[in-house]
């Protein structure tokens, strides 16, 4: 018996409720379990339960686990269930010792057992590198289990030569680390294994821009044992006495449908082992022109797709009715995307929105959002797209990565890829069901970056807004933070220089001198003169206009503001990073009246954070979200904000003192905000460590309390400029 037809095993342990949720994650899993076979336990997850169809994303070589599938799992889950597990050796599945317990036919023996694990009958197989040869293992020796095989970049197994490799034995002794001869178990174990990540996953990402793909890469690596990951290749090459079985025999086995994906410039296995392997299997071979060894994490939206359009060919889906209407009688219809990341996008997208429909009566708008920002779209009467519910939460994301009134926005952003990736698959799906005639994308960073990636999408006029330009290095973040700052700041241009057609329209959300001075990393350009040339500009839009507000002495009786009193707003934003400013406001506030007897506090907890969960303090009343917020900007003496753009801006145009407290290492803060506030004589800028110490807060809030402001005035008809830039492509 061998160990592939050995899935004698213990009955797995599952969880399928309270799962556990995992910040950064785009998508929980529905059930965890682990399996133990001979000893071993092995971790797995099942994601997109009631699907019918299965598609199990295979372990691949243990120097990474099942998280490489990252930006897999959540895209296919939309449509299939997936079954991912962590390999023997990695993750958090076990780690035996000795060559032999790493054969390719204990990897492909506990492939079968999850699927017993997880009663799963049948699936679609995907492998990637070492994993095509597992997959050929299960097809093989279980045909009945395995509908299809999607080979991805296969790397072991068949005899295609690779001299620059091959020159160096694995358990062989030399002089030199260097290039494929760090590739050994002498190396690992004698202190070398570090240097031997950076070469390996240097090769394996050669596309420029792979930064993070490399980065999470050897994280994951430096998770494995360098003597396990030995004994991972040991046991593949069957050396210690493991038995390793040739490959290519077993191909001729094979009898379910196979497709083979290989990138052309592919540094650690030559894409002629897929081509080897498409023709032993008699499947199909799809060259990725210019792609490495990892397509999966480097063009994880055209691996996406290649994979589902595998599964619908030998999985066929049922038949859909659909409906074409002529053009004639097609009216006009836009899809509207607003950045979930704060409240500002949406309150200024839903005033263009309006000003677009002056211009395009019959316009049909539809909204692809999530929580805040589809709170702020019911109160307007907007609609919202039912696959909305189905968008991965970015807000939750940005509160997971925060601290104490401390974000690193650009670090946050770059960890929410897998958020990204599986929200821009959402967007797919929406605009290939629908057909629009627009779509604006109001910082939707997901689908801005994966139309340059993916220009051949794009099947619409598609406008892109912001109200910042350049990713910047916070001082702390030395060398490095500055290098991958840089680095995204050159794709960036690298994109739109090669892909104009893909924007036809950018929009900046303010003037040409709101734009920070400076350049966007060493050797690249200036992004005030970049922006200039590449972006039209709107002026500012705050939604409302300050000249019509009316009431708001009404409103402070309501607030329980009496006459002679001084009312300080409170106001955090958006999402729930805020906590902790509120507090620590709170505990100013007896410090403030006693400064300023007359001084009331309300606090504007936003609609993320429990009310409830603050303290009361005489003096101070705690809300929840207010729908207009402006109004109450509008009714008080003097505000406390953490310096978001758009809450400054308001106070701004409303010309009403203000401290604002950015948040710590939030570059756009930071940076860009300071930049506009300086540029309207705005605001005065308190930081936390000062902010922290309630004395000092408070001895700000009622300097400010006092002054005298002298603002540049705020324009009142950016929403106007926007929406008659947006009409001119309906």
């Amino acid at each position: 018996m061998t160990a592939l037809d050995d899935t004698r095993g213990t009955a797995p342990h599952e969880q399928t409720a309270g799962v556990v949720h995992h910040p950064g994650r785009a998508v929980d899993a529905d059930r965890t379990g682990v399996v133990e076979r001979d000893g071993v336990p092995l971790a797995y997850e099942v994601v997109g339960e009631g699907h019918a169809t299965t598609v199990l994303l295979l372990p691949t070589w243990s120097i990474v686990p099942s998280r490489f599938w990252k930006a897999q799992v959540a895209p296919l889950a939309r449509r299939f269930r997936v079954v991912t597990f962590d390999g023997r050796g990695s993750g958090a599945s076990g780690r035996p010792e000795g060559a032999a317990a790493y054969t390719d036919a204990e990897y492909a023996a506990d492939a079968v057992a999850v699927l017993d694990a997880t009663g799963t009958d049948r699936a679609v197989l995907v492998g990637f590198s070492c994993g095509a040869a597992w997959s050929v293992h299960v097809a093989a020796g279980h045909p009945d289990r395995v509908q299809g095989v999607v080979a991805i970049s296969p790397s072991c197994g068949l005899s295609v030569a690779a001299p620059d490799r091959e020159r160096y034995a694995f358990d062989g002794r030399y002089d030199t680390r260097e290039g494929w001869a760090a590739y050994n178990r002498h190396a690992w174990l004698d202190g070398g294994y570090a240097d031997f990540l950076d070469f390996f996953f240097g090769r394996m990402f050669p596309e420029p821009h792979s930064t993070k793909q490399i980065e999470d890469c050897v994280g994951w690596g430096h998770e494995v044992s360098p003597q396990t990951l030995a004994d991972t290749v040991a046991g593949r090459l069957g050396l210690d006495g493991a038995v390793a079985e040739p490959l290519e025999p077993l191909c001729a086995r094979v009898r379910c449908p196979v497709t083979v994906l290989h990138g052309t410039d592919d540094r650690v296995r030559p894409w002629q082992i897929g081509e080897r392997l498409a023709a032993l299997t008699g499947g199909s071979l799809v060259l990725l022109e210019g792609s490495g060894h990892g397509p999966p994490a480097r063009d994880p939206v055209r691996v996406n797709r290649l994979i589902e359009e595998f599964v619908d060919r030998v999985v066929p889906p049922p038949a859909r009715r659909t409906t074409w209407t002529r053009a004639a009688r097609r009216g006009p219809r836009a899809l509207y995307l607003s950045s979930p990341i704060g409240l500002g996008h949406a309150r200024r997208d839903v005033a263009i929105a309006q000003e677009l429909r002056l211009r395009h009566p019959d316009l049909a708008i539809d909204w692809l959002a999530q929580d805040p920002v589809t709170r702020v779209l019911a109160d307007a009467g907007e609609t919202v797209h039912p696959a909305s519910a189905a968008l991965a939460n970015e807000s939750g994301h940005i509160e997971a990565e925060s601290g104490e009134h401390d974000l690193h926005a650009f670090q946050a952003i770059r960890q929410m890829d897998e958020i990204l990736v599986a929200n821009f698959t959402v967007f797919t799906d929406v605009v290939a069901e629908q057909r629009y005639d627009l779509v604006v994308a109001d910082e939707a960073w997901d689908v801005d970056h994966f139309l340059h990636e993916n220009p051949e999408l794009k099947r619409f006029a598609f406008a892109w807004m912001t109200d910042f330009v350049g990713w910047l290095p916070m001082p702390e973040g030395g060398g490095r933070e500055a290098a991958l700052t840089a680095d995204l700041n050159a794709e960036m241009i690298e994109q739109r220089a090669r892909f104009r057609r893909v924007r036809d329209r950018s929009v900046f959300v303010g003037n040409p001198d709101d734009v920070v001075d400076g350049d966007f990393g060493p050797g690249l350009p200036s992004i005030r003169d970049w922006t200039a040339e590449n972006y039209d500009f709107a002026g500012y839009v705050t939604g409302f206009d300050p000249a019509r507000l009316r009431g708001t002495e009404e409103l402070r009786r309501e607030l329980g503001v009496r006459a002679g009193e001084r009312l300080c707003l409170v106001t955090v934003g958006g999402s729930g990073v805020g906590g902790s400013l509120l507090r620590r406001v709170l505990d100013a506030v007896p410090l403030a009246r006693r400064l300023a007897p007359a001084l009331r506090f309300v606090l504007v907890a936003g609609p993320r954070i429990d009310p409830a969960a603050l303290p009361e303090v005489d003096g101070a009343r705690v809300m929840g979200y207010l729908p207009e917020l402006h109004r109450y900007l509008a009714a008080c003496d003097v505000a406390v904000v953490q310096g978001g753009l758009t809450t400054c801006m308001e106070l701004t145009a409303l010309r009403k003192p203000f401290v604002f407290v950015p948040l710590r290492r939030h570059f756009e803060q930071a940076f860009h905000v300071r930049r506009r506030l300086e540029q309207y004589g705005a605001g005065r800028c308190l930081p936390y460590e000062q902010a922290a110490e309630p004395d000092a807060l408070a001895a700000a809030v009622v300097a400010e309390l006092g002054r005298e402001v002298d603002y540049r005035p705020v324009e009142t008809d950016g929403a106007a400029r926007a929406a008659a830039l947006l009409a001119e492509l309906l």
